[in-house]
């Protein structure tokens, strides 16, 4: 922990006063819910944000909190609280600054944390009264204690947390009316060691857990407030072979017992795990109905390359049939720009992908994280660029070896065109609705909530008809299939409201164009081809 301590003036016998921020991010996700904003509805998070949530169970009682979701409603520059603390991540950068530095210019006193203040602190050191990197939990009673005294010092640093201790989110603070997915910890840490990861860089590769029963506490919270889907915010849900099964277990008889209908829960998960199909049909029996697996490349040298052991020797596409055929559905994540990719990668992708049981996939540049093995990499070869770029996920701040820059972005914008043109999206769900046989959806009449925000999904959803008639008869065949195999309607439902906010994100980046997408084959600039 540093030393140099400041001090600040507060009003004798006053509580602390906290605004929490959760700040926009600086480009659409393509896992979020801008969409809903798009076509002229409220904002919305798809994911209710954990992070501050569980600063403000960290602080002491006499000190008032009040919380802000950019992704719901804007920040208050106007807020009345001394303090101000801002989360985020590398995604957030811009708008975190912006926000640190308008509560300075008002004299608020700023703390800045989260995975961009523990990894990249010079980012954000020069606008913040204190920054706080690592895990939270060691240091919050020293922090908060600080805090209330005045006498505070420039950085504090934490340790890795013991997730057994960490208190219930304090949920009753934050705006649930307006987030489609409740989100709860079960664990923290992933025992791989991928090259361009920051996950481990941040929260370690030793997995820590909590017990089941906690879980379940924090569960029947989220249950209570009107959510009936979770985002479980593992970095690794099943790398722990028999805690996973505990946890699982624990999960599905929760489920059986739950008054007003099941919990359905979404995690990420390492491709591995479809080596185990009892787990992965424990899962399902549980409520797990997707996951989002790091599928990276199809191919191997830049598997070996990035040091993704565990999607090497054996057949990717019959692993993703795998979580599929046990009810699981996955969001694939694609990456580009590999040191062992040339230009025909991306054809290779388009290939391998239309081959797979899997309608929603990223498609993301690949990038050089601060605190990674990666980036130090880079940086040795003189290959990484410091000046930052437009925020996108198809931006680099690499050099690739075996392309140009603007290749791998045109590449990139051929390969999203191509993947989301309606007869490529229709032909992966329906080869999903061909081979998912997961547990039928069960009808459980009575206190159902009825929430305003799955309405408005609902009606985005219905949208995809009046993109135009391609997307109209796809949206009609897709339909009359998931009805006639209803275990699969709700893994429609969600991949079509993936496909609006793709197409809404690739709208916004200036990628979209429908006629690029009926090319077999990329173009680069100046190819008269």
């Amino acid at each position: 922990m540093k030393t140099t301590a400041n001090s600040q003036e507060r009003a004798p016998g006053s509580n602390p006063f906290l605004y929490l921020i959760n700040p926009a991010s600086d480009f659409p996700a393509y896992y979020g819910a801008e969409v809903l904003g798009e076509l002229g509805l409220q904002r919305t998070a798809f994911v209710a944000d954990l992070a501050t949530v569980t600063v403000a169970a960290l602080a002491p009682t006499d000190f008032r909190i009040e919380i802000c979701d950019e992704n719901v409603s804007l920040a208050d520059l106007e807020h009345p609280a001394e303090l101000v603390g801002i989360t985020g991540k590398a995604t957030q950068t811009g708008r975190m600054l912006e926000l640190a530095r308008a509560f300075r210019r008002r004299g608020k006193r700023v703390l800045i944390g989260g995975p961009v203040a523990s990894l990249d602190p010079q980012a954000v050191r020069a606008d913040c009264d204190i920054l706080v990197r690592g895990e939270l939990e060691p240091i919050a009673e020293r922090l908060f204690a600080d805090l209330r005294s005045g006498r505070w010092h420039r950085e504090y640093q934490g340790g890795p947390a013991d997730m057994a201790t960490s208190p219930a989110p304090r949920w009753n603070l934050y705006p649930n009316h307006r987030a489609l997915q409740g989100c709860l910890q079960t664990s923290r840490g992933c025992p791989f060691n991928c090259e361009f990861c920051d996950t481990i860089a941040y929260v370690g590769r030793r997995q820590r857990h909590k017990p089941p029963e906690q879980v379940l506490r924090e569960l029947d919270q989220l249950y209570a407030l009107g959510y009936r889907s979770v985002f479980l915010a593992d970095d690794n849900l099943t790398a722990h072979r028999p805690k996973a099964r505990a946890l699982l277990q624990a999960l599905a008889d929760w489920n059986r017992s739950a008054p007003h209908g099941r919990m359905h829960f979404t995690t990420q998960i390492s491709m591995d795990a479809a080596a185990h199909p009892e787990l992965l049909a424990l899962a399902a029996e549980a409520g797990l109905s997707e996951a989002f697996v790091g599928i990276e490349t199809p191919n191997p040298d830049s598997l070996r390359e990035c040091g993704k052991r565990q999607n090497l020797g054996y057949d990717l596409g019959q692993r993703l049939a795998a979580f599929v055929a046990q009810g699981v559905g996955v969001i694939g994540g694609l990456i580009v720009g590999f040191d062992a990719d040339a230009p025909e990668i991306f054809r290779r992708h388009y290939e391998f992908a239309m081959d797979t049981p899997v309608p929603s996939l990223s498609v993301n540049a690949l990038m050089a994280p601060p605190g990674t093995p990666l980036f130090e990499r880079a940086a040795a070869e003189g290959r990484l660029h410091r000046t930052p770029g437009p925020v996108s996920p198809w931006w680099t701040n690499l050099e690739p070896r075996q392309m140009s820059r603007d290749q791998l972005t045109q590449g990139i914008r051929w390969l999203l065109n191509r993947l989301y043109r309606p007869a490529a999206f229709e032909a992966r769900m329906q080869r999903f609705i061909d081979v998912c046989h997961g547990p039928p959806p069960e009808r459980r009449a009575g206190g159902i909530p009825h929430r305003e925000v799955n309405l408005q999904a609902v009606s985005a959803v219905r949208r995809v008809a009046r993109l135009g008639p391609d997307e109209r008869d796809m949206l009609a065949r897709l339909a009359a299939r998931a009805r006639a195999k209803p275990e699969t309607e709700r893994h429609l439902f969600a991949n079509l409201f993936r496909y609006m906010q793709f197409r809404a994100l690739c709208e916004q980046g200036g990628i979209w164009d429908p006629g690029l997408g009926e090319r077999s084959e990329p173009r680069w600039e100046g190819d008269s081809s």
